[in-house]
């Protein structure tokens, strides 16, 4: 019953103002995206059929990383892209006529920690940490260990790797990072597995990695949610290059209303998600219990409102800037197109 009526008020959409021509939706419209949870709007819409119910030809480019997802967006390979927020302002200084028109997800990383680093903390102390709790955290593992914690990011000038560094920083008030820990810079999928392996004493993690380690390593605890590291945290967004040209206009408010509808039913109903995301992640690793549990755990930061996200967009350009990965900051505004948006809200 549910589906009929989702399927309905889809073709709805359609009819009330974002229809297709035959002659649009014969051409392709290409979304990158990088393999991740935030992505999962894209899997739902290809899941359901909905694009094609729309008369949208979406074709899906998978990216490993976001510098390839942003040399295809630049080089025009793709007409749309669903991965990290930052990049894109990098991308508008270089001439592309992008814009972010929802957004995927918030608060989507955290930091795990294990071993001594974890030592006391309860299940749920995530809720309860307040900054001073976290640096005397810090400090007990120091004279512990008489060494600096290692903590596994991305390399420097990724989200990751900028936003544990704002965290540390901004959020805990340390002077200078590496007096208080060590960064190691590493690809995704090397950062879950240095964890794992008790190579690094913390990570920074989102879903369903962060599931995937608490499962195999029940004493792991999060030591900083993503709320912690900072609120309305930006995550995933859909950007489209060009919206307002007339050979995406045809298509771009009907692609917004159907990532909106989407990104309603993995906050409402994560549970109908499952198949989708884990045909689209699984690859044959995961479980469904593992891919329920966090896509469960993260129905709150399903998030599709991108005005929610522009004061932290500036917030953590400003520190880039600050911290000299960026020359100069960009005019943030400019990369928000709320009009789609305010047309395809739930």
């Amino acid at each position: 019953m549910k589906r009929a009526l989702l399927k309905m008020l889809t073709l709805a959409t359609v009819a009330l103002g974002w229809a297709v021509s035959p002659a649009q939706a014969a051409d392709s419209i290409r979304i990158g995206y990088i393999p991740v949870l935030g992505s999962s709007a894209l899997f739902v819409i290809d899941g359901e059929g909905w694009a094609k119910q729309a008369g949208l030809d979406v074709q899906l480019v998978r990216f490993t990383s976001g510098p390839q997802a942003i040399q295809a967006l630049v080089s025009g390979r793709i007409d749309g892209y669903v991965a990290g927020v930052l990049p894109l302002l990098q991308a508008r200084a270089h001439g592309v006529d992008v814009k972010v028109v929802a957004t995927a997800s918030i608060e989507e990383l955290s930091v795990i920690a294990r071993g001594a680093l974890a030592e006391g903390l309860k299940p749920d102390s995530e809720a309860g940490l307040t900054p001073d709790a976290v640096k005397d955290i810090f400090a007990r593992f120091k004279q512990g260990q008489k060494r600096l914690p290692r903590l596994a990011a991305q390399p420097a000038g990724s989200v990751p790797d900028t936003l544990l560094r704002y965290w540390l920083q901004k959020q805990l008030g340390f002077a200078q990072v590496n007096t208080v820990a060590s960064i190691v810079g590493v690809d995704i999928d090397a950062a879950q597995q240095a964890f794992l392996a008790g190579a690094v004493d913390g990570a920074v993690l989102r879903e369903p990695a962060l599931t995937v380690v608490k499962t195999r390593l029940p004493d792991a605890r999060i030591l900083a949610s993503g709320h912690s590291m900072m609120p309305d945290q930006p995550g995933s967004v859909l950007a489209i290059v060009k919206p307002d040209a007339p050979e995406h206009k045809a298509w771009a408010g009907t692609l917004t209303s159907l990532f909106v509808r989407a990104t309603t039913l993995l906050a409402q109903h994560p549970d109908d998600a499952v198949p989708f995301v884990q045909k689209a992640l699984g690859g044959g690793m995961l479980n469904d219990s593992v891919m329920k549990t966090a896509l469960e755990h993260s129905a709150s930061r399903f998030v599709s409102d991108p005005a929610r996200i522009v004061e932290s967009v500036k917030q953590l350009q400003e520190f880039e800037v600050a911290e000299g990965l960026l020359r100069k900051a960009e005019p943030v505004e400019d990369l928000f197109d709320t009009g789609l948006w305010q047309q395809a809200k739930p």
